[in-house]
C-alpha cells in the first residue's frame, strides 16, 4: 500500500507529461510565448471580413480597448460595430489580451505591426518582400503565414510569397 504522503516517480512523471501538454495546447505555434485563445465566432465573422482576425494575444489590453473604441476611426476606415458586438468583444479581446513580457508594451498607434515583439520576429524579413503584390503590407499576416485564419503563426509553416 503506497504511503499518503509519499509521491513516486511514475506520479511525477505523469504530472510533468500534464504540465506540458497543458502547456504546450495553451501556447502558440512558433512563438511560445503567444498564449492561444479559441478565435470568438463574432470577433472572426467581424474582424477577418476586412484582414486577419488577429489573435487577441498579439496586443495588449489597452491597445484593444483603444481599437474598440475607436472603430468609427479604424487605420482609416469606418468599422462602427452595434453596441452589443462592440461589449462582446471588446469583453473577449480583455480577457484574452497579451500579457507576456513583450505584449505588454502598448506598440505605437496600437498597431500590431509596429510593436517590439512583431519587428523582432520580422527582423529577417527583406524590405522588399513587404512590397511584392501578394504581401502588400505586414499587416497582411495570411500572405506569409498559410494557417494565420486559425491563429496558426509557426514559423516552420512560413511561405513567402515571390
Amino acid at each position: 500500500m503506497p504511503h499518503p504522503e509519499r509521491i513516486s516517480l511514475q506520479q511525477i512523471f505523469l504530472g510533468l507529461i500534464a504540465a506540458f501538454s497543458f502547456a504546450n495546447a495553451a501556447l502558440a505555434d512558433g512563438d511560445r510565448r503567444t498564449p492561444r485563445a479559441p478565435l470568438l465566432p463574432a470577433y472572426q465573422q467581424e474582424c477577418a471580413s476586412c484582414h486577419t482576425a488577429y489573435p487577441p494575444g498579439m496586443l495588449p489590453a489597452a491597445s484593444w480597448n483603444r481599437v474598440m473604441s475607436n472603430l468609427n476611426k479604424h487605420y482609416g476606415a469606418d468599422a462602427s460595430l452595434d453596441p452589443a458586438t462592440v461589449n462582446e468583444l471588446s469583453t473577449w479581446l480583455a480577457a484574452n489580451a497579451g500579457t507576456y513580457k513583450r505584449v505588454r508594451e502598448e506598440p505605437p498607434q496600437d498597431r500590431l505591426t509596429l510593436s517590439a515583439w512583431f519587428v523582432g520576429k520580422h527582423r529577417e524579413v527583406p524590405a522588399p518582400a513587404w512590397k511584392r503584390p501578394a504581401v502588400k503590407s505586414a499587416a497582411n499576416c495570411a500572405a506569409c503565414h498559410p494557417q494565420a485564419d486559425k491563429g496558426d503563426f509557426n514559423e516552420h509553416s512560413i511561405r513567402i510569397p515571390l
